[in-house]
């Protein structure tokens, strides 16, 4: 929408709004009292926050809906089918959720939304794939599901020794099982687990207290398949529209050694992460799925604790090899593991652990890397595909493309997948194959929640425009749109800026990360400002060297960073973060980026205690993609404040690029080195690392780049340019004298074609 500003009323079109009718809903007698309302369309959930039975709403929606915003005082749901798969997932049925919906809406649940619903659940989670005493069995507590699937001619033939027979007994519970680090394992009698792990289940139950309880034992019936069976069964089940849910019976499993691990004594989860866990571990099993918490509320130690719980060989994923390191010190802070039974598969690192079984943490491309491999690293593969694997652990699990991860399903057996992510973004549709490919979401965290509970930090949110001096805004319409993104994040004003916030935040005492995609850029403001600098050609020594010192050295405040820092970097002491350039539009970026800072501070001011800027360039296409990207921030009850001045830049002392000679100097330097500089972040052991330099299937020895012989010579600072851009690039598109080789080859074609 439209808005007026500088001074005018601010005005609102408004003609372009659909407007419809939802008169026709009846509403509730006692609607007041009531905090839902629904659009029987689209399937959307709107929530009164400030409503008394908000709280209970949350629970109950956060289970069955997809977050979509969720500001101060009114969330945004929607009901899809995902979603619906997992609630069915975690227990709930088709009848549960339209009543429990019932209860809470203002008005009477729509037909359409009741038939989408029984649509969706009536075939959900009929029927699971259990691993028991290392066999297969295809279970589901409707025994005419599983004689359908019988006589099924393809599932049929499949069973183990043909029997018709199917095995009827008692249904799973969740008691006997403690997750390490809640209330119960410290003492609390197992008997009242269900009463306090599953407080969601308590709050769904409390609405729907008008029924009598069912006392009756649920008995679960099942039939067993043969290991070589499995993705046969799997597949067809899909076909006859019955997705097969995955489950884990790991107390039952005494095939696969226990892993010697559990959470140090000291060790307390908080309760939003007890709650992910108990829908993980929901009926005594482990479930495969993902679990959604912001950047600092501890993802690393939900996935510990479900190691700890299960207690069999882990594999953990990671995007590089830096946070396989940290995943490794973590693992080794929280439990009581013995350091040798936890190694990292690295391209510096390839060891086993000693005993018969432990932790392996590796990165995505280690793992689906389609190259020649080395003796030790094909040695290590060998090992990771020729056993099973009780708990696979993916971190940062959004970033894993659709075929990378069928390529890491397919080289290892495990029997429970885990997936840690942040953000479930992606700016292309690729997202839902996750769904299928690891589970369903298993929970999702409210950010602003945990910020005021003082979980993760609460964080001050700008956006800072910087003019762009004429002398750079008439090359930067003139450009081309790569040196377009240059101009925009070293435009002069942006710099001091950046120089200005530095020194403030230096001041009071806070660490600062500053980051950019643009690598031109990054090198430029660090070397100018003479701070620390990691990219994609840093050196894994380097690399963390340089976050030890960030860490603990307290001379050093400031950070520079590419975009190979925008996840799985550990960095708690950060407390302002400044961003110069970015990756157009990417919400998930962006979010990640937050997310660095995100981390609860050791230093407890009144207000925010934590800093977000984001430079912008007046003008230019920066402003648009910043709007997009801050979307999802501003979904999750994030509000950026605009900034058009900072007073008191220009007291800066030693501000640079102050007179038009330096700035002119700056854009001449611009101009020349990207005309022959190639901007290539690449990290070996980043997770595109691979497919970037050398394609798919070739040897990454030798990278060709353009340049010039003077970048040889060492005069290349010193060359004269001629500032008539238009007359280069015309002398750029003649063609020199072609030696007497290729005239012959020309020759050559031109015989062959006129034959």
């Amino acid at each position: 929408m439209p808005f007026k500003r500088k001074g005018k009323k601010a005005s609102i079109d408004i003609s372009n709004i659909v407007k419809r009718d939802f008169s026709y809903l009846a509403p509730n007698p006692d609607s007041a009292n009531r905090p839902l309302w629904i659009d029987p369309d689209k399937g959307y959930i709107i929530l009164e926050r400030f409503h008394p039975l908000a709280d209970l709403a949350t629970d109950f929606l956060i289970t069955i809906a997809e977050p979509q915003s969720r500001p101060a005082f009114l969330h945004e749901y929607k009901i899809t089918p995902h979603s619906l798969y997992a609630a069915v997932s975690v227990g709930l049925n088709g009848e549960d959720i339209i009543n429990t919906l019932d209860k809470f809406l203002k008005t009477e649940l729509p037909q359409t939304i009741k038939e989408f619903i029984r649509s969706c659940t009536k075939s959900y989670g009929k029927v699971k794939l259990v691993l028991k005493s290392n066999k297969y069995f295809v279970e589901s507590s409707d025994a005419d599901v599983l004689q359908a699937l019988l006589k099924d001619n393809i599932i049929g033939p499949l069973r183990v020794n043909g029997s018709d027979e199917i095995t009827t007994a008692r249904a799973p519970a969740l008691g006997g099982l403690v997750i390490p680090g809640t209330k119960n394992a410290a003492g609390v009698q197992q008997a009242n687990l269900p009463q306090t792990v599953d407080k969601e289940s308590d709050h769904i139950e409390a609405v729907l207290n008008d029924e009598e309880n069912d006392d009756e034992e649920e008995a679960v019936h099942s039939f067993e398949i043969p290991d070589s069976a499995v993705e046969a069964v799997q597949k067809r089940c899909l076909d006859l529209s019955y997705p097969i849910l995955e489950e884990y019976d790991f107390r039952c499993d005494s095939i696969n050694p226990d892993l010697d691990i559990d959470l140090r004594p000291n060790t307390q989860i908080r309760p939003y992460q007890e709650k992910s866990l108990s829908k993980m571990f929901g009926n005594g099993r482990a479930k495969s799925g993902i679990i959604v918490l912001p950047c600092g509320a501890g993802k690393t130690l939900v996935g510990i604790t479900a190691a700890c719980t299960i207690r069999k060989g882990v594999i953990v994923l990671c995007t590089s090899s830096v946070s396989a390191v940290q995943w490794r010190n973590e693992f080794l802070k929280w439990s009581n593991i013995n350091p040798e039974d936890i190694t990292t598969l690295t391209s510096d690192s390839k060891e086993k652990f000693s005993g018969s079984t432990g932790v392996i943490v590796t990165t995505y491309s280690m793992v689906t890397n389609s190259r020649e491999r080395a003796h030790d690293s094909k040695k290590m593969m060998d090992f990771l595909a020729g056993r099973e694997w009780g708990l696979m652990l993916l971190d940062e699990v959004h970033v894993v493309p659709a075929n990378m991860f069928r390529r890491v399903i397919s080289s290892i057996k495990t029997h429970s997948k885990l997936g840690l992510t942040a953000t479930l973004l992606r700016e292309d549709d690729k997202i839902d194959h996750l769904n299928f490919l690891i589970g369903p979401k298993l929970y999702e965290a409210n950010w602003m929640e945990l910020s005021q509970q003082g979980h993760i930090a609460k964080v001050q949110c700008a956006e800072v425009w910087c003019s762009m001096p004429t002398v750079f805004y008439e090359q930067y319409l003139q450009v081309s749109s790569r040196m377009k993104r240059t101009l925009a994040a070293i435009n002069p004003s942006k710099f001091q800026a950046c120089q200005f916030l530095i020194n403030y935040h230096e001041a009071r005492g806070d660490k600062i990360i500053v980051f950019s995609d643009e690598l031109y850029s990054l090198k430029l403001y660090a070397y100018k400002l003479k701070r620390y600098l990691i990219y994609g050609g840093t050196s894994q020594e380097e690399r963390l060297r340089v976050l030890d010192h960030f860490r603990h050295n307290p001379e050093v405040n400031t950070l520079f960073l590419s975009k190979i820092g925008d996840t799985s970097l550990d960095l708690p002491e950060a407390t302002c973060l400044i961003q110069i350039s970015s990756q157009f539009g990417s919400r998930r970026q962006e979010a990640q980026r937050l997310g660095r800072i995100l981390r609860a501070k050791r230093r407890n001011d009144e207000g925010f205690n934590a800093f977000f800027y984001s430079l912008v360039s007046k003008d230019t296409s920066e402003m648009h993609f910043a709007s997009k990207r801050q979307a999802f921030l501003i979904d999750q009850g994030y509000a950026f404040k605009v900034i058009t001045r900072l007073v008191g830049i220009e007291k800066t002392p030693d501000l640079a690029f102050r007179t038009a000679a330096e700035q002119q100097e700056l854009l001449q330097g611009a101009l020349v080195d990207n005309e022959t500089a190639v901007d290539d972040e690449f990290a070996a052991d980043d997770l595109w690392g691979g497919e970037r330099s050398g394609g798919k299937g070739r040897k990454n020895t030798v990278r060709r780049v353009a340049g010039y012989l003077d970048q040889l010579s060492g005069v290349h600072d010193m060359a004269c340019i001629e500032r008539n851009t238009s007359s280069n690039k015309g002398l750029k598109r003649e063609k020199g004298e072609k030696s007497e080789f290729f005239k012959k080859m020309d020759r050559e074609n031109k015989r062959r074609k006129n034959k």
